[in-house]
């Protein structure tokens, strides 16, 4: 850990998630003093040079040591224990605003959420980052592909323009540390519309091993995410946005290159990237 006290910080919440830590990383690479919050950093697990410090959204007073010296804050919509839509948002921006802060960009929580709308009401320049499907969602099929070389999923013909988490950090990491994004939603695509089959045959290729993708109906679609532990909230949501999946979510466009200066990184090199997840161990 480092103290960046007193330097322009960079102040990450959420630091532990997807999008957080690909936004954590791209900071230090740019080489901006960043500062990662977390509920529990004994698990943080972050490189030399991040500031990890102990926080929670739900409860804005804890932020008030993280808030020092920090001149751009990452903000998530949801408690991370449950959740929910945090309700904090107006205690979240006063504080920002008496620590300094100059710039908040905040990950979407699919609509205009309480924290959302509190940040763009407060008078702070923010910038909403909206990505489309992670193409990290993939993980989601590496147990079933180890184990018989099988996708099963409902909607296999679905088009979605998914996205590298690092490309969200990217961009996340741009508006947070330069000026001229404040106003703007960011919505963040990868380079190219694919089916559940060209995932699975990219996948393939990553780890020299074929992949067959079995179609699903709804009914069984439904009963395989209730084994898993999906909420029914949740499965609601992907019948809808699997079977249904607006524009915005299957066609590509080009906010990657435009903030970030290069192109979207493709899910060929995902899945270079991430083919040893897909393997066999045995």
């Amino acid at each position: 850990m480092t103290n960046n006290a007193n330097a322009n910080v960079h102040l990450v919440t959420g630091a532990t998630g997807t999008v957080g830590r690909q936004t954590v990383l791209e900071l230090l690479s740019r080489g901006h003093a960043v500062r990662a919050l977390t509920r529990d950093p004994a698990k943080a697990d972050f490189p030399d040079g991040v500031e990890v410090v102990r926080g929670d959204l739900a409860d804005p007073a804890s932020l008030v040591p993280a808030l020092e010296g920090v001149v751009g804050l990452h903000l998530i919509t949801f408690d991370g224990g449950l959740f929910a839509p945090l309700e904090t948002g107006p205690d979240i921006v006063g504080l920002a605003t008496e620590a300094g802060v100059r710039r908040i960009t905040v990950l979407n929580g699919g609509g205009d959420t309480p924290l959302q709308k509190a940040v763009q009401a407060g008078g702070i320049a923010w910038t909403v980052i909206m990505p489309v499907e992670f193409m990290a969602n993939a993980l989601e099929w590496a147990e079933g592909i180890r184990a018989d070389d099988t996708v099963r999923e409902p909607f296999v013909g679905r088009l979605s323009a998914m996205v590298h988490e690092g490309d969200i950090g990217a961009v996340t990491a741009v508006a947070l540390s330069e000026d001229g994004h404040g106003g703007k939603t960011y919505l963040i695509t990868g380079p190219e519309a694919l089916t559940i089959q060209d995932k699975a045959d990219t996948l393939a290729r990553a780890r020299g091993r074929e992949i067959e993708v079995v179609e699903l109906t709804e009914a069984q679609a439904v009963e395989q995410w209730r084994a898993a532990g999906q909420p029914e909230e949740v499965i609601g949501f992907l019948l809808e946005v699997y079977g249904n999946t607006p524009p915005e979510g299957r066609t590509p466009i080009g906010t990657v290159a435009e903030v970030t200066g290069r192109p979207a990184r493709t899910f060929a090199q995902w899945a270079a990237e991430h083919a040893d997840a897909f393997r066999s161990r045995s």
